[in-house]
């Protein structure tokens, strides 16, 4: 049995406590091994492996809930039978390792689907792998990578939606009571299908017209993910890092549908190096590049020197390629709003507040420190308001979305360091969020939360029945939240909807976005 020395690691920095200080994190997967456990199961194998990040968090919320981290651990798998131009597979887990049947209590386990696992920090972890299940006869002469994402857990409980804010947020959610002056939270109270339509009670918004609407009355589908239920969210927005590692186990045409720049079959050069921008030279921060001379027909080894950077350049195709890849979905904007500004039986929302829990944020531009390293920093940063890239803070000397987490340290708190409610950082401003709307009745609303397969189409494309719910290749269905490095401070509120409806399929230096999966 070949011992695998060839791990996938992703490293982020910088984590925060919700409501307490932050301190520098940096998770890691190492020591991995695949290897035979006494009276192992025919037709499985068990792979070893330690993950472990800096200073792992939890909390209890306005609803009396437990919050936490964890990293969401999956396997890609490489026979050496295989094709050259094959993609990497994507294992099957089952019960029997040390991360088996997943528990509510430690947040821990297998989901029962096998895509993955949610691990807590520690050494010696297992999960076993059905690689029958993944056609295979044996596993020797296999290698695989054990990839894992820092995830949020986002506890189940009621919440409010709606800042009840005076106007500064564009087209926000609203009781539908509402008429004028300020508008009123909705409470949101279980899983199921939401009403939209005016009225006390109803889910409403400030505009039924444009980019920011409501949309037309009716009501989501009731398995509409709408933030009551558990579910875990992406900590970082998706790095450079994780969307190289994602590129690197793709065929060369999944390739070529998942970057900007044309990389056919034949080609044996490439002039436009950095592939996500489609440029010959660096653009907007964005360091993923191919090599200028490739080989024919077998995929490319990308690369990045800015691994800790939020990644731009992604469409809404590239996003929920990544969920699909990843065994994750996208998420709801309504999810958006619980993570950012956590649950409670009363009204805890704050008029106009960005994710940090207040309406003020720094407005000075940054000055950066250790650029493009990982430790990356802005030397100016406040210690005393919010802190987000925008406009006026990025969008001028920067031009470009800064590191994963940059604005946590060991002395910052939720305000200084820009975290949500739960700990989720960058909900406001770095790079667009691109959640499913509720504003768009025909495909948004229909959505179902189902997750991805780790399997993706000869294209690069999400496919099959299990994304047959998520908006598609038009990106009809969905929108943007959260602002991003060149958009002004308003819409970087956790409420506005400016762009909540917009429809865009291409490639911007401020789009990027994170994943979600329901807690099992």
């Amino acid at each position: 049995m070949e011992k695998l020395t060839k791990v996938a690691i992703l490293i982020f920095l910088a984590l925060i406590v919700a409501g307490g200080s932050a301190y520098a994190n940096n998770v890691r997967v190492q020591n991995v091994a695949l290897y035979q456990s006494p009276g192992q199961p025919a037709g499985t194998i068990d792979i070893k492996f330690d993950v472990m990040w800096d200073n792992s968090f939890s909390g209890t919320d306005g609803n009396g809930q437990s919050y936490f981290d964890r990293a969401w651990v999956f396997v890609k798998y490489w026979n050496s039978a295989s094709p050259t131009n094959t993609a990497w597979g994507h294992a099957t887990l089952t019960t029997g390792g040390t991360l088996s049947t997943y528990s509510t209590t430690s947040g821990a386990g297998i989901s029962a689907d096998g895509m993955g696992a949610f691990a807590a920090p520690g050494l010696n972890q297992t999960v076993r792998w059905n690689y029958t299940a993944n056609g295979l006869s044996t596993a020797d002469n296999t290698k695989v990578r054990v990839m894992a994402i820092e995830m949020v857990m986002i506890p189940t409980g009621s919440f409010y939606v709606g800042s009840g804010g005076t106007g500064i947020e564009s087209g926000s959610f609203t009781d539908g009571s509402w008429s004028s002056g300020a508008t009123i939270p909705f409470k949101i109270t279980s899983q199921g299908a939401i009403t939209i339509n005016t009225g006390a009670g109803n889910l409403w918004g400030t505009s039924t017209t444009g980019n920011n609407t409501i949309g037309p009355a009716g009501a989501t589908n009731a398995a509409f993910p709408t933030g009551y239920n558990a579910f875990y969210c992406m900590k970082y927005e998706i790095s450079q890092g994780q969307y190289v590692d994602f590129l690197n186990t793709l065929t060369r045409e999944q390739q070529q549908g998942r970057i900007g720049t044309s990389i056919a079959s034949a080609a044996t050069s490439v002039t436009n190096i950095y592939v996500m921008a489609n440029a010959a030279t660096l653009t907007n921060r964005n360091t993923i590049v191919s090599p200028a001379s490739i080989t024919a027909s077998v995929p490319i080894p990308f690369s990045t020197t800015t691994p800790h950077r939020a990644s731009n350049f992604l469409s809404w195709v590239d996003l929920c390629a990544y969920a699909d890849w990843a065994g994750l979905r996208p998420m709801t904007e309504l999810e958006f709003e619980k993570a950012a500004r956590g649950g409670s039986p009363t009204n805890n929302a704050v008029a106009n507040e960005f994710a940090w829990g207040d309406a003020v944020a720094f407005g000075t531009a940054y000055t950066l420190t250790n650029d493009g390293t990982s430790q990356e920093a802005a030397s100016n940063q406040s210690t005393t308001v919010g802190n987000c890239a925008y406009s006026s803070t990025a969008g001028g000397a920067i031009s470009g979305p800064l590191r994963c987490g940059i604005f946590a340290n060991g002395t910052t708190s939720r305000v200084t360091s820009g975290a949500s409610y739960y700990g989720v950082m960058e909900l406001s401003g770095n790079v667009w969020e691109r959640p499913v709307s509720v504003g768009e009745a025909t495909v948004g609303r229909l959505f179902t939360g189902t997750h991805g397969n780790g399997i993706l189409g000869a294209t690069g494309n999400a496919t099959g029945a299990e994304v047959s719910t998520w908006p598609g290749t038009s990106a009809l269905g969905s929108g943007f939240r959260g602002g991003s490095w060149t958009h002004v401070t308003s819409i970087a509120r956790v409420s506005d909807r400016g762009l909540a409806a917009f429809t865009s399929d291409s490639r911007f230096s401020y789009y990027g976005g994170r994943c979600a999966r329901t807690s099992p």
